[in-house]
């Protein structure tokens, strides 16, 4: 084998190895699946989510926030943990199920103009309706 097509063999392998591990399978998220409402869709991703249905450990979410720039308050509120991947279809008011999943690198450019969010964020990951 010449030295040429070695390295080719050898780049077309990574292509092949990054190709697969980069696809969907298709298949529902392992982990317990969540409802929630988005309550604040403020500006540069500063996103207030309320958990609707599901159980999770009280320590990651905020029992009661209150919004202090509208005096308003919520329960069970997280600050949106994973700006990158949440779909901007979803708006204040609506529902939709989530998994937990810190696996995804967050590597995007989100703003840095503040706006008042819960101390707690969570990373999710949006999902079918189970």
């Amino acid at each position: 084998m010449t030295m040429k097509s070695a390295t080719t063999f050898l780049l077309l392998a990574a292509i092949a190895l990054l190709g697969s591990s980069c696809k969907s399978t298709g298949k529902q998220p392992s982990g317990s699946v969540y409802k929630g409402r988005l309550e604040v869709k403020a500006l540069c991703m500063n996103y207030t989510i309320a958990l609707v249905e599901g159980q999770v450990d009280t320590s990651m979410v905020a029992s009661t926030w209150v919004d202090e720039s509208t005096g308003k308050s919520y329960t069970n509120a997280f600050r949106l943990g994973s700006p990158c991947t949440f779909p901007a279809s979803i708006n204040a008011g609506d529902e939709f199920y989530f998994v937990i999943d810190s696996s995804s690198k967050q590597d995007c450019a989100v703003c840095m103009a503040y706006y008042p969010t819960p101390a707690k964020a969570l990373p999710i990951r949006v999902v079918p309706r189970p």
